[in-house]
């Protein structure tokens, strides 16, 4: 199993910097950060773009992945999205991992002064998102890309020379409905779930693995509709939103037993956050760092 954190695009570069690079000494797989404009109790303070960070942090950091956790069509479109991934890739020589969801409502859901969507027209531009953004990553011919959807097109868009990456950077799909675990299915490299939001407030942990036993049964369901071997699929668990909340990083033993529960159910990723004092993300940097350090070899 590997182990990868997020890091909050809450610090101007000359600290946040110094994070990325630790993120790298400790031994993490990825870094990956938010792609939003800003959230929930951050919303006030500081929040940087999340492409100009990557795109730092890939001059920051030499073999560890970066990403997106995750991107969403509220205020992306595929074109330029497609343009600025590509030169993403490029800078951090094939290391960016882009994550992407459908997104959710409230804080930046209606930041370009849209009505905000309902959830069927949330899951139809998702689709045609992730449709888009793959065709123009994956065919950069000379000819261009043309396209006309009920949500987004694209007139002759060459995004020449391509990804780093072949035929493109990987997708990590984020998704527990059936519409979203098709698009895994069929476009992504890896799936993404916080676990069921609707147990965060009062479920138990039993209870949580239930729930994700359950998702990852439908997402080989998705993948075998299509004759996809699921095993060919990274899955990925974002913790901090599951009925546990902070308690796996309150030592190393509670951590390994937290991913070793996780890794019976088949998750191949456990992604952390790192400590952020006085928020839903605090805990001991110490007692964090450790976990990086000493978790991994005991997950084998």
């Amino acid at each position: 199993m590997r182990l990868s954190t997020v890091i909050l695009p809450i610090h101007r570069w000359n600290d946040g910097q110094k994070l990325w690079q630790r993120a790298e000494e400790l031994g993490f797989h990825a870094a990956y950060t938010y792609d939003h404009l800003s959230w929930r109790t951050f919303r006030d303070g500081p929040w940087f773009g999340a492409v100009p960070t990557l795109t730092a942090a890939a001059t920051a950091t030499q073999g560890m992945r970066l990403g997106t956790l995750v991107t969403s069509p509220n205020f992306r479109h595929p074109v330029t999205l497609a343009k600025e991934l590509i030169s993403l890739d490029d800078v951090s020589n094939g290391r960016i991992t882009l994550g992407i969801g459908a997104g959710g409502t409230g804080f930046d859901a209606t930041a370009l002064g849209q009505d905000p969507w309902t959830p069927r027209e949330r899951a139809d531009r998702f689709g045609e998102f992730v449709s888009l953004l793959d065709k123009l990553l994956t065919e950069d011919g000379k000819d261009g890309v043309s396209y006309q959807g009920d949500h987004y097109s694209a007139h002759e868009v060459r995004n020449i020379p391509g990804c780093v990456q072949r035929p493109r950077l990987p997708f990590a799909v984020a998704a527990t409905g059936p519409r979203g675990l098709k698009l895994a299915a069929r476009h992504g490299q890896a799936w993404v779930t916080t676990g069921d939001p609707r147990l965060f407030e009062s479920g138990t942990p039993e209870q949580s693995v239930r729930a994700l036993r359950g998702q990852t049964e439908k997402l080989a369901d998705a993948c075998a509709a299509i004759g996809r071997d699921v095993s060919g699929l990274d899955r990925i668990l974002l913790t901090g939103f599951t009925p546990d909340r902070g308690r796996p990083l309150e030592s190393v033993d509670a951590f390994v037993d937290f991913a070793g529960r996780h890794q019976e159910l088949g998750f191949t990723e456990i992604v952390i956050h790192w400590p952020i004092p006085d928020s839903d993300f605090a805990a001991d940097e110490s007692v964090f760092e450790r976990i990086a350090q000493e978790a991994p070899a005991q997950l084998l």
